[in-house]
């Protein structure tokens, strides 16, 4: 027998259940099947993916020993991020690349970013832009929040609920432990700068998809030159992973030091130190890890204090 609502009392459980899911927009009249989607992109990418070079000329040519990788260094010392190939090359970051109609919605995008001079600017282009289905089940556009002048720079994945209710980033439990971390270290709204890879909040709080982040990191990008910080901080995989351009996870990214290229082409490029850390939300879920994040921090402020 199926559980029918048949009270208030049980449909008011119901919603609540659904508020605590996350499940709080509608998106479309109709239930819509997300996994049928996803197979059906992906069919959609395997067509327009070349076949390997290796499998055409697998008939013709012996089959070379592939060099063994180089095991990675242990150490806490520096590592260099391929961000500079991903924002000179078409459709960079995403296994195969992109069809062609959504390389060229990231031209657009590109080139609509590079037109703003300031951060107002970068605000009201945003604000007009309509290439990203995100921006029409969000509420409200969430830019930034903190000191535009600030040494250093947070970025995390995309708003949530209360993000997208106040339009602002990182006031939800999750921003209220960010604002914590950042106390302990002495760093507040006041001397730095938050933001997210993505202005809009994805329907239920998903992750956002890769096309998505895609889209979309042509804005952060450019979000990151106009505040021109001296440290930036990538909250989570997601944030890390796209704007590092790394497959690894956060327990393997996080605690070393990185660089973000900034500038190139007619500007002077400049390298920003990078840490990747654990993202406030996945503290409150797993707070044995907390310990770890505030090791990272620490390595931060240290930072902080050395470029003065």
């Amino acid at each position: 027998m199926h559980n029918v609502v048949t009270t208030s009392h049980d449909l008011k459980a119901l919603l609540d259940w659904y508020e605590a899911m996350g499940v709080d927009c509608a998106v479309d009249a109709a239930p819509q099947d997300r996994f049928a989607e996803s197979l059906r992109q992906a069919q959609a990418r395997q067509k327009v993916r070349p076949a390997p070079e290796s499998q055409q000329n697998r008939s013709s040519s012996p089959q070379s020993p592939s060099p063994r990788p180089t095991p990675a260094g242990a150490s806490n010392q520096s590592h260099p991020s391929s961000n500079v190939a991903v924002h000179n090359a078409t459709g960079a970051g995403r296994p195969g690349g992109l069809p062609t109609n959504a390389q060229g919605a990231v031209e657009n995008a590109r080139a609509l970013a590079l037109q703003a001079d300031s951060l107002d600017q970068l605000r009201q282009t945003l604000a007009a832009f309509e290439g990203c289905s995100l921006k029409f089940s969000a509420k409200t556009l969430v830019f930034g929040d903190g000191n535009p002048k600030a040494d250093v720079m947070f970025i995390g994945e995309a708003p949530g609920r209360d993000e997208d209710l106040q339009g602002v980033p990182f006031v939800g439990r999750a921003g209220q432990l960010l604002d914590k971390m950042m106390a302990a270290v002495n760093l507040d709204r006041s001397n730095s700068y938050i933001t997210n890879i993505l202005p809009w909040r994805p329907p239920g709080n998903r992750k956002p998809s890769l096309d998505e982040q895609t889209l979309m990191q042509p804005f952060i990008h450019r979000h990151i030159e106009l505040v021109n910080p001296k440290i930036l901080v990538f909250l989570g995989g997601t944030s890390a992973q796209q704007l590092l351009g790394s497959k690894d996870g956060i327990m393997r990214l996080r605690g070393r030091w990185r660089t973000y290229s900034i500038g190139g082409q007619d500007k002077r490029q400049r390298d920003i130190p990078v840490m990747s850390t654990l993202h406030p939300a996945f503290l409150l879920r797993t707070p044995a890890q907390k310990r770890a994040a505030w090791q990272d921090l620490l390595e931060v402020a240290a930072k902080l204090d050395a470029l003065g």
